[in-house]
């Protein structure tokens, strides 16, 4: 998931991107065609993930991917031992964090947005319709220049900031409480823009863009588009205002009232409102400027500048959603051989595929010449099971949706498992407590079939060939003692880097571990290479 989210920001952010730069390269047009443009381009950046689902892909390279063996011991590292989960890899970590931080933003994002919208609806649910004469011919007359034919309904709440529009089928515009004092003039610039924004359909175009950026909460280029959409589009509406008739100082001169009114009284009515706001004042300045400018182009985006902007933006968006889809969608499949640590393949030998989510279960089966292949798998973390006499049973393999794998599964030599129990003694007679280590004993190894084979597995064990068991430190009584050891046992069959797995006693400890030290083995031979084998030892020490 995180690796689709990567993906989908890294293309949501090229169109939004490109977005800004035709907006920046607008800058002497209108406010309305820097609007649409801004627009369309949040439209096609949302519609991305679905793109990606359904545009042919291009330009996809599959990226191969390491496979983890989770049934052998190292000495150098904490490795699961069979039958015990694997131990989650710093990377898996990471990416499983960065999925919570994501979602956890986007309950919290969608949380304001839908409080917002909660609030909107209870402050219309308690406002008065404005029936009077005067207003409703002014909402009719502006309506009729716009082109409006939707029923509009006008309403005046008991909020003394609270002006606002929204809605898409039956929009609504919400007037504060000082409205019925409004001069005639006032009134009709107000209606004028409140209008504008049904007629522009900026209330639907405002909710999509606050979802996208819910969404992509940490795109900092999502952000600044929302908030340059915004500003276009109060600007839009100035200029259908001034489109009006209205002179551009009457116009500056109202909202600068309008904004110390609704100054004056210290509150907002909602911070962070999904619904446009008129006197909104972190962009006041900048429209005033605009509105008393002479020679700015005001003219609204047509019916056909509207279709070139979609047609570009999906020119853009199209290929962009494809590019690299085909790592990314649809079945995987993975493939290769399989072969011991020699190299040599293994013939003939059951492979299972267990999803470690969802736990569908594919199995398959290596050829005479070791090649396997697995289909329609879906994307995520495959738990690898082949029995294999002496080797490592689990393993792990990452594949993504679409992916197609070719890697080769080098089972790995299982490890040696001793068990041994040590019975305090508690005869008089002296017992010497020290050793010399033993010398390796020679070991002389005849040719054998498995050195010409070119078939890989043929394991030959070791053998013990000097025990030394390990003694009851003196002085202690405990009932009962263990000691659990990892050691590596060399090509010469003399263990090595021997090292106390978890919590352990000392005196017991280095009683074990010297006892280890002095075992000799004839050594493991794979396909007749004499090769290094882990061993874990479990001693238990008892007092009687």
């Amino acid at each position: 998931m995180t690796t689709l989210l990567v993906d989908a920001t890294i293309k949501i952010s090229v169109i939004v991107a490109c977005a800004l730069a035709a907006a920046a390269m607008l800058r002497k047009r209108s406010a309305a065609l820097r609007h649409g443009v801004l627009a369309a381009a949040l439209v096609c950046a949302t519609a991305i993930p679905i793109l990606q689902f359904v545009v042919p892909a291009w330009g996809a390279t599959p990226v191969d991917q390491p496979i983890t063996v989770l049934a052998t011991l190292s000495s150098d590292a904490d490795i699961a031992i069979p039958g015990a989960p694997p131990p989650p890899s710093p990377l898996a970590m990471a990416s499983a964090l960065a999925g919570t931080l994501w979602l956890t933003g986007i309950v919290v994002s969608v949380g304001l947005l839908l409080v917002g919208l909660s609030r909107l609806a209870w402050l219309a649910s308690r406002s008065q319709p404005l029936q009077d004469g005067t207003w409703v011919a002014a909402v009719a007359d502006i309506s009729a220049r716009y082109g409006i034919r939707r029923p509009i309904v006008l309403l005046q709440s008991n909020h003394p900031t609270l002006l606002v529009t929204w809605g898409l089928v039956v929009p609504k515009v919400i007037l504060p409480a000082a409205a019925r004092g409004w001069t005639p003039a006032r009134a009709r610039i107000v209606l004028g823009h409140e209008l504008a924004h049904i007629q522009r359909r900026d209330w639907i175009v405002h909710i999509a863009a606050a979802l996208l950026r819910s969404v992509y909460w940490f795109n900092p280029l999502v952000w600044i588009a929302c908030a340059r959409l915004r500003r276009e589009s109060e600007h839009a509406c100035d200029d259908a205002v001034l489109n009006l008739g209205v002179e551009g100082t009457e116009y500056a001169t109202q909202l600068v009232d309008l904004a110390r009114a609704f100054n004056a009284e210290g509150r907002s009515w909602l911070p962070g409102s999904p619904a446009p706001a008129m006197a909104r004042r972190s962009t006041l300045e900048r429209r005033i400027r605009a509105m008393l400018t002479d020679g700015q182009n005001r003219r609204p985006i047509t019916r056909f500048a509207g279709v070139a902007i979609a047609a570009a933006l999906l020119a853009i968006t199209i290929p962009i959603a494809g590019f690299g889809a085909a790592t990314q969608t649809g079945p995987a499949t993975f493939s290769g051989r399989l072969v011991d640590t020699i190299g040599r393949m293994m013939p003939d030998e059951p492979i299972v595929l267990t999803h470690t989510a969802t736990k569908s279960v594919h199995e398959s089966r290596s050829d005479s010449s070791g090649y396997f292949s697995f289909g329609g798998l879906d994307a995520g973390d495959y738990d690898i099971n082949v029995q294999a006499m002496g080797f490592a049973l689990r393993y792990r393999v990452s594949v993504a949706a679409g992916q197609a794998l070719q890697r080769d599964i080098t089972l790995q030599l299982g490890s040696l498992q001793e068990t041994i129990t040590i019975v305090k003694d508690t005869s008089p007679s002296p017992i010497a407590r020290t050793s010399p280590r033993a010398a390796p004993a020679p070991y002389v190894r005849q040719p054998g079939p498995c050195d010409s084979s070119p078939k890989g597995g043929c394991i030959e064990q070791p053998m013990k060939i000097v025990d030394k068991r390990p003694l009851y430190p003196e002085n202690r009584t405990e009932p009962e003692v263990k000691v659990i050891l990892e050691c590596r046992i060399g090509t010469d069959g003399v263990p090595a880097r021997v090292r106390v797995v978890g919590p352990a006693d000392p005196d017991f400890a280095k009683a074990a571990s010297d006892a280890v030290y002095q075992w000799r083995f004839t050594p493991t031979y794979l396909d007749g290479v004499a090769v290094e084998v882990d061993m874990k030892v479990t001693a238990t020490f008892r007092s009687e």
